[in-house]
This record gives C-alpha cells, structure tokens and sequence, in this order.
C-alpha cells in the first residue's frame, strides 16, 4: 500500500519525483570517469614516467592502441622506430577513413612520452602530456562513433617529443596518407590545468596569429583565443612545429599556465583539474568534427608559414 501511494503521489505531483539528469550532464560525467581511468593510469607509477625510448613508453602506446582498436578504427597499431642509439621509441597511430573527401586528412596528435625516471624519483607526466593523449583519445571515441564523415581523420601519439621529436620524425617519413594530403594538424599539448593568463576557462593556440585555423575554429564554438605566452614561442616546442616546417598548418592547443609542476614530480593526476579537463576535450569537439566535415581548407596567412 505504501508503494502504490508513494507513486501515485509521484504521478500527480511530478515536481516531487527525483529529478533526471540531462542528456548532456550525462554525457558529461560518463566523459569525466573516461578522463579519469585513461589519465589515472598514463600517469600512474605503473608507467613510471613513460620515459622517451623505454619499455614503459612502450606500454603506453600499446594501450594507447588498444583503446583505438577497441573504439574501431581503421590501422590501429604501434610504430616502432630504431633510434640512432639503437634503442626504441613508439607511435600509437590510428585512421578513420572519410568518404567524399577521404584524400584529405585531418591530423590530431599528442605525445605519450615524459621524463621517465630521474635520480630515483619518477616523473609521471600527467598535465605534460598524459592529458593531450586523452583528449586524441576521447576524440578518436566520439568520431568512431559518428555514422559518417567525409575526411579522413588520423590520430597520433607520438613517443620521443621530450628528447627531440625522433617518434613524430618517423610518422612524417612513414605517414598513413601522403603528407601532401594533410589540410590540418592539431597537437594537443598540457591542457589538464587553467591558464590564469586567459579568461573563462579557455584554451589557447600556439601561432594564432600565423594562420585562419584558430579563428575559424572558434566561430564554431571552440573556446579557443590566442597564445597569451608568446615570450615562450611555444609554437615551435611542440610536434607540430615539424609538420608546419612541411607546410602543413599545425598548431597546439594548451591551457599552460607557466605553473610550478612543469617537469617536476609533483606533475601527477593529483594536480589535474579534470573539469577543465573534460571541459576542454567537449568544447574542442563539435568544431574539429566540423573541420572532419567541410571542404574548406586552413591556411596561412601571409609571413606565417615557418
């Protein structure tokens, strides 16, 4: 009997039945546990540090693989890559073909790798970049996810980035499509702490001012603004810089803030804001699938390519 009176109060007075959540708060907090589990273990000790050219680098781009095999994309695999030391380094790369406008490709990377272990002390590269590798992750998840696209959409995460970008080297002599064929390069590069320098929780693109890229992307919706660093030329310290020297437009997207654990051990998924977090990886979507859509093309502004 108290059943039935409890839902018949419920039918008639539905301002007292528990509220649902929305559609997008759901999405949302599913999004924020991905964040969560993908980081917590990039930067865990397990990993100890994902040193450039180590077996530890080595496990996380092979997870990293395994995440996009499992998101079904197309190539999923780990490059391996002889150093000149004779050593190791490793790719995880993965592909979405496109249909109309498959010959066009969209490149969104990161790099997996950090210091490693220093001096008995582990470096567990959270923000630097643990956070950039899930954002291309949960990026290759929504997109496999979409029925259709009509570019191909490629996603990287490049080893060897600390010790001077050996891993994406390789990728440009070995790429997945013709280099010629890449309209755009999005490196995602420490966006898993605020920036103070830049105003409502926004991200910021490195050589904003060289190309129509970032504009373009934030007049559909992402919250992006300019570098607020320049003094750094962080436009040139990242993967991309290598690509732009090809004349692909390539840019990074961060939310650096100059902060005090940048290449310290206390860089660590304690020290992760994972709202911004996944805040950062949601607003970023819907433009790049828009970029994975249109057939206008980024270029660069006149004394902007490298």
């Amino acid at each position: 009997m108290v059943v039935r009176f409890l839902l018949a109060v419920a039918l008639l007075f539905p301002a007292l039945a528990p509220a649902q959540p929305s559609q997008e708060a759901s999405h949302h907090a599913v999004l924020l546990a991905q964040v969560r589990g993908e980081l917590g273990f990039l930067a865990s000790e397990a990993l100890r540090g994902r040193g450039s050219g180590s077996h530890d680098e080595l496990v996380a781009a092979t997870y990293i693989a395994s995440q996009f095999q499992g998101f079904g994309l197309d190539e999923a695999h780990v490059q391996r890559v002889t150093l000149a030391s004779g050593g190791e380094t490793y790719n995880a790369v993965a592909v979405l073909r496109g249909s109309d406008l498959a010959s066009e490709a969209i490149l969104l990377s990161a790099h997996l790798d950090h210091l490693g272990v220093q001096d008995g002390r582990f470096y567990p590269g959270a923000d630097d970049d643990a956070s950039g590798t899930v954002a291309v992750m949960e990026l290759a998840r929504t997109l496999a996810a979409r029925k259709h696209r009509r570019r191909t959409v490629i996603f990287v995460s490049f080893g060897s980035e600390e010790t001077g970008g050996q891993g994406n080297e390789y990728f440009m002599a070995h790429p997945p499509v013709p280099l010629s064929s890449i309209v755009a390069n999005l490196e995602f590069e420490m966006i898993g702490r605020r920036d103070p320098a830049v105003a409502d929780n926004a991200l910021w693109l490195t050589g904003w001012e060289r190309s129509d890229l970032g504009p373009m992307l934030a007049k559909h919706g992402a919250k992006l603004v300019a570098d607020p660093h320049p003094e750094q030329k962080f436009f040139a310290r990242s993967d991309n810089i290598a690509l732009a020297r090809r004349g692909i437009v390539a840019q990074t997207v961060s939310s650096f803030g100059l902060g005090a654990h940048y290449h310290q051990p206390s860089d660590d998924a304690a020290h992760i804001d994972y709202e911004h977090l996944a805040t950062a990886i949601d607003v970023m979507t819907a433009p790049i699938e828009w970029l994975a859509e249109t057939d206008w093309k980024p270029s660069w502004n006149p004394g902007g390519k490298p």
